[in-house]
């Protein structure tokens, strides 16, 4: 018998069964960075990437990911969300944007995933945009802040 929820008593691969929860309000919270050259960050904060307003183009492209998860990875419900939210906090001081996206719904499973391709879609919509600039980008540090609702409750990373 396995421990893991996504395969069942033979070892196949499933999509967990989820019928029989109750819906709860859920929401979970994700954070990523991406870092780069110093000149790169400050064409972003001037706005003057030729090819436009990174920081709304990447706002756009996290929103849509979320919403298209459930398309991306195998395993995932498709989940009616109530609310996206991604924001991005530049740090000049490491070269570096925080990225972090809020995503809620009312449903019987999680939007953990939601939040995380959210946050990664931005950040790859970033090094997309300011390729041409800076091709040795790196992204990081892309994990789960928080999460609540349902059976397991309230998961804050320490």
């Amino acid at each position: 018998m396995s421990t893991f929820t996504h395969l069942d008593e033979e070892g196949r691969v499933r999509m967990v069964d989820v019928s029989e929860k109750p819906a709860t309000a859920r929401e979970a919270a994700a954070q990523g960075v991406i870092t780069m050259k110093p000149e790169t960050l400050d064409l972003i904060r001037d706005q003057k990437v030729k090819k436009g307003n990174v920081l709304e183009t990447a706002r756009i492209a996290g929103v849509m990911a979320a919403k298209r998860t459930a398309e991306l990875i195998p395993m995932c419900h498709p989940v009616q969300i109530t609310h996206v939210q991604v924001d991005f906090s530049p740090q000049p001081d490491t070269h570096s944007i925080r990225i972090e996206a809020v995503v809620r719904t009312v449903g019987q499973t999680g939007v953990e995933m939601e939040a995380l391709t959210a946050v990664s879609v931005a950040a790859l919509t970033i090094y997309d945009m300011c390729k041409s600039h800076d091709r040795a980008m790196t992204i990081s540090d892309v994990y789960l802040l928080k999460k609540s609702g349902g059976k397991t409750g309230t998961f804050v990373r320490q």
